[in-house]
């Protein structure tokens, strides 16, 4: 019986092309004065990120504990007791890029998680009240927690501020950043993931200044095997 070739495999998922979906759909509907403050943003702040100062594999992370937008405390060593904790830093609620970025890591991060009993959290400076609905939408099984006062954030060297044009543009829109999160400042979390081991010790951390550039899911995962598999090899 004669068989036709055989199916190609499906391309996997790849947050980068998401977002690239996102900016080449901005070109062509977003107002160009608008755009181009974003874009101009984003550029000043990979030029002028303090590298050295974002958490690095190697790292140890300090106990912390933060509140999970449906109630209830996050506390890191508790965390860890069952295994090890990844880390998803995001903007807030209405984030577009956030509302593609986190659905993605829904699909391909939070399942392969689970066999290693790794804890996927994930984290923004808005207030608990605001951030919960981010989680409603997209049903997220996986915890979301607010990083209150960016307490974590500053820890992690991961915090920016808006600069004048992005102020002013926001002002002109009606708010401020820190109404929309309920922080109060200008400031927000550069897109981060961190993968913290059991021994406290930071074994993965990636930081993007650019926010429409986010860690795709394989290297977390290979992370996060790697370390259940140093743990069962003990």
């Amino acid at each position: 019986m004669a068989h036709g070739p055989n199916p190609s495999p499906q391309p996997k998922e790849s947050v980068r092309q998401i977002l690239g979906a996102l900016h080449a759909e901005r070109l062509k509907t977003m107002d160009p004065a608008a755009l181009k403050i974003n874009i101009d943003q984003r550029a000043t702040l990979v030029a002028t990120a303090d590298r050295a100062g974002f958490v690095k594999a190697g790292d140890l992370a300090a106990p912390f504990t933060l509140p999970e937008v449906d109630g209830g405390q996050l506390e890191l060593d508790a965390l860890l007791a069952k295994g090890p904790v990844v880390l998803i830093f995001f903007r807030f609620a209405g984030c577009p890029a956030c509302n593609l970025a986190l659905p993605y890591y829904q699909r391909n991060l939070a399942p392969a998680l689970k066999d290693p009993g790794a804890t996927l959290i994930a984290v923004s400076p808005q207030v608990p009240e605001r951030l919960v609905d981010i989680k409603r939408r997209h049903d997220f099984d996986f915890a979301v927690a607010s990083d209150l006062g960016n307490a974590l954030g500053r820890r992690f060297g991961i915090l920016y501020s808006f600069d004048e044009a992005s102020k002013a543009a926001a002002i002109a829109r009606g708010s401020s950043i820190g109404e929309v999160t309920g922080a109060g400042t200008w400031e927000l979390p550069m897109p981060t993931v961190v993968v913290i081991g059991q021994d406290r010790r930071v074994r993965f951390a990636d930081v993007s200044p650019d926010w429409m550039v986010r860690t795709e899911a394989e290297p977390v995962i290979e992370a996060v095997r790697g370390l259940t598999l140093a743990s069962a090899a003990e």
